[in-house]
Protein backbone atom coordinates (compact mmCIF):
# COMPACT_ATOMS: atom_id res chain seq x y z
CA UNK A 1 0.00 0.00 0.00
CA UNK A 2 1.47 3.32 -1.11
CA UNK A 3 0.75 6.50 0.80
CA UNK A 4 1.12 9.84 -0.95
CA UNK A 5 1.38 13.20 0.81
CA UNK A 6 1.42 16.46 -1.12
CA UNK A 7 2.89 19.73 0.05
CA UNK A 8 3.91 23.11 -1.32
CA UNK A 9 0.56 24.63 -2.21
CA UNK A 10 -0.36 28.17 -1.30
CA UNK A 11 -1.38 31.60 -2.54
CA UNK A 12 0.64 33.19 -5.32
CA UNK A 13 0.16 36.13 -7.64
CA UNK A 14 -0.28 35.66 -11.35
CA UNK A 15 3.09 35.20 -12.99
CA UNK A 16 4.58 33.62 -9.91
CA UNK A 17 5.88 30.14 -9.23
CA UNK A 18 5.27 27.29 -6.85
CA UNK A 19 6.92 23.91 -6.36
CA UNK A 20 4.73 21.05 -5.24
CA UNK A 21 6.13 17.93 -3.66
CA UNK A 22 4.62 14.50 -3.25
CA UNK A 23 6.25 12.18 -0.75
CA UNK A 24 5.57 8.47 -1.15
CA UNK A 25 5.89 5.72 1.41
CA UNK A 26 4.90 2.13 1.88
CA UNK A 27 5.73 0.71 -1.53
CA UNK A 28 8.27 0.31 -4.31
CA UNK A 29 8.07 3.87 -5.56
CA UNK A 30 10.34 3.38 -8.56
CA UNK A 31 7.96 1.00 -10.33
CA UNK A 32 5.12 3.47 -10.42
CA UNK A 33 4.30 6.23 -12.83
CA UNK A 34 3.55 9.37 -10.86
CA UNK A 35 1.00 11.93 -11.93
CA UNK A 36 -0.41 15.27 -10.91
CA UNK A 37 -4.07 16.10 -11.34
CA UNK A 38 -5.96 19.22 -10.36
CA UNK A 39 -9.53 20.07 -9.61
CA UNK A 40 -10.93 23.57 -9.80
CA UNK A 41 -14.11 24.48 -7.91
CA UNK A 42 -17.13 23.07 -9.69
CA UNK A 43 -15.06 21.20 -12.25
CA UNK A 44 -13.94 17.65 -12.76
CA UNK A 45 -10.51 16.46 -11.80
CA UNK A 46 -8.14 16.84 -14.75
CA UNK A 47 -4.75 15.50 -15.70
CA UNK A 48 -1.80 17.90 -15.43
CA UNK A 49 1.47 15.97 -15.79
CA UNK A 50 3.01 12.54 -15.54
CA UNK A 51 6.46 11.03 -15.18
CA UNK A 52 7.00 7.36 -15.89
CA UNK A 53 9.42 5.02 -14.20
CA UNK A 54 11.91 5.57 -17.05
CA UNK A 55 11.70 9.36 -16.64
CA UNK A 56 9.51 10.05 -19.67
CA UNK A 57 7.17 12.98 -19.10
CA UNK A 58 3.94 14.25 -20.60
CA UNK A 59 1.92 17.38 -19.92
CA UNK A 60 -1.55 18.69 -20.45
CA UNK A 61 -1.48 21.26 -23.24
CA UNK A 62 -2.25 24.32 -21.11
CA UNK A 63 0.77 23.75 -18.84
CA UNK A 64 3.35 22.79 -21.46
CA UNK A 65 6.35 25.09 -21.29
CA UNK A 66 5.33 26.35 -17.83
CA UNK A 67 5.32 23.23 -15.63
CA UNK A 68 7.98 20.60 -15.20
CA UNK A 69 7.75 17.28 -13.38
CA UNK A 70 10.61 15.34 -11.87
CA UNK A 71 11.15 12.48 -9.47
CA UNK A 72 13.73 11.38 -6.94
CA UNK A 73 13.60 7.60 -6.58
CA UNK A 74 16.01 7.71 -3.64
CA UNK A 75 13.89 10.14 -1.64
CA UNK A 76 10.65 8.66 -3.04
CA UNK A 77 9.39 12.07 -4.02
CA UNK A 78 7.90 13.59 -7.14
CA UNK A 79 7.95 17.32 -7.81
CA UNK A 80 5.85 19.67 -9.90
CA UNK A 81 7.54 22.98 -10.66
CA UNK A 82 4.93 25.49 -11.76
CA UNK A 83 6.02 28.74 -13.38
CA UNK A 84 4.13 31.62 -14.99
CA UNK A 85 1.05 30.73 -13.01
CA UNK A 86 -2.28 32.23 -13.96
CA UNK A 87 -5.68 32.23 -12.21
CA UNK A 88 -6.83 29.31 -14.39
CA UNK A 89 -4.25 27.17 -12.59
CA UNK A 90 -6.14 27.55 -9.31
CA UNK A 91 -7.37 24.34 -7.77
CA UNK A 92 -6.57 21.43 -5.51
CA UNK A 93 -3.58 19.55 -6.85
CA UNK A 94 -3.50 15.82 -6.29
CA UNK A 95 -0.62 13.42 -6.59
CA UNK A 96 -1.39 9.95 -7.90
CA UNK A 97 0.50 6.78 -8.71
CA UNK A 98 -0.18 3.85 -10.97
CA UNK A 99 1.81 0.72 -11.70
CA UNK A 100 3.99 1.39 -14.74
CA UNK A 101 4.53 -1.62 -16.96
CA UNK A 102 7.31 -1.10 -19.57
CA UNK A 103 6.10 -1.09 -23.14
CA UNK A 104 2.55 -0.11 -22.26
CA UNK A 105 0.74 3.13 -22.96
CA UNK A 106 0.67 5.92 -20.43
CA UNK A 107 -2.32 5.87 -18.12
CA UNK A 108 -3.74 9.36 -17.67
CA UNK A 109 -7.34 8.87 -16.54
CA UNK A 110 -8.18 9.33 -12.88
CA UNK A 111 -9.96 5.95 -12.84
CA UNK A 112 -6.68 4.26 -13.78
CA UNK A 113 -4.80 5.43 -10.71
CA UNK A 114 -3.92 3.01 -7.93
CA UNK A 115 -3.16 5.53 -5.20
CA UNK A 116 -4.04 9.12 -4.42
CA UNK A 117 -2.88 11.80 -2.04
CA UNK A 118 -5.30 14.10 -0.27
CA UNK A 119 -4.32 17.17 -2.28
CA UNK A 120 -2.81 20.58 -1.75
CA UNK A 121 -4.55 23.86 -2.60
CA UNK A 122 -3.05 26.26 -5.11
CA UNK A 123 -4.60 29.68 -5.44
CA UNK A 124 -3.41 32.12 -8.08
CA UNK A 125 -4.61 35.67 -7.69
CA UNK A 126 -4.95 38.07 -10.60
Amino acid sequence: QVQLVESGGGLVQAGGSLRLSCAASGGAFSIYACLWFRQAPGKEREFVATIRRNGATYFEDSVKGRFTISRDNVENTVFLQMNSLNPEDTGVYYCAATMDRPGTAMLLAPRSMDYWGKGTLVTVSS
